[in-house]
């Protein structure tokens, strides 16, 4: 397909949405400097890439529990906090750190770093589109994700104005009532595919933007494309080419 046939083809695209972690920051990294800095601290050895990975599940989990309507509603920070605790219980940790530093650890969910093309292919596609988050963290962490790692959006939408989560159809449908557009109008941009088939069956476009070091330079997360993606780029600079922005 040729840019003018591409520009084309999503010429009714008025709006991008964003998931966040992940997508348009690194995760990854913060965390691991935040454990390399605590075990220097505490004297320990501790392998803070597979905790994370447990405490990424652990929050999954809860996650799903909302939405099945298992668990009464909870913000995503006040989530990430309890399943630390439970982590901490599970590897008989909890009596080395304190309530503080336990609150210090769950902060850096609101100080992520910015993917290398985040700030500028953002930048691009907002000339051209109405941009906008729609992330399943609390509004708080993140305007705080989106301060600390500059990401320029026009709008900030969260799982917590649904009070759901995730793949859940209500939080998708906040971006046709925040947004004003109907959802063919809409494009997801996600580095998940489960986040991208649910926007497809609420009627919305879609961008998959691969992040191979989502979960660091030791994991193989699945970014392989698939024929149903409206959109497939390696980066934000390659989306704004596609889209013509």
């Amino acid at each position: 397909m040729s840019a003018t046939e591409r520009t084309q083809a999503f010429a009714e695209v008025r709006a991008l949405t964003f998931d966040v972690q992940g997508t348009c920051a690194d995760f990854c990294r913060p965390l691991q400097r935040m454990g390399e800095a605590v075990n220097r601290t505490k004297g320990l050895a501790l392998d803070w890439g597979a905790l994370s990975a447990e405490w990424r599940d652990l929050y999954r989990g809860h996650l799903d529990e909302i939405i099945a309507g298992k668990r009464p509603w909870l913000r995503v920070d006040r989530i990430y906090r309890e399943t630390l605790d439970a982590l901490l219980e599970r590897h008989r940790l909890s009596a080395i750190f304190t309530t503080a530093e336990r609150d210090e650890i769950n902060a850096i969910w609101s100080r992520l770093d910015p993917w290398p093309d985040s700030i500028e292919g953002l930048g691009r596609l907002r000339r051209k589109f109405v941009t906008s988050t729609l992330s399943n963290a609390g509004m708080r962490a993140m305007v705080a994700v989106v301060k600390h790692a500059a990401l320029p959006f026009d709008a900030i939408l969260t799982a917590e104005l649904a009070q759901s989560y995730k793949p859940a159809p209500a939080v998708y449908q906040l971006a046709v009532d925040y947004l004003g557009y109907r959802p063919e109008q809409i494009m997801m941009v996600a580095c998940h595919k489960y986040d991208l088939k649910a926007a497809r069956a609420f009627g919305m476009r879609t961008a998959f933007v691969a992040r191979p070091l989502e979960f660091g330079p030791g994991a193989r997360p699945d970014v392989a494309p698939e024929p149903w993606f409206d959109i497939y780029a390696k980066d934000f600079g390659a989306l704004a080419d596609a889209l013509g922005a």
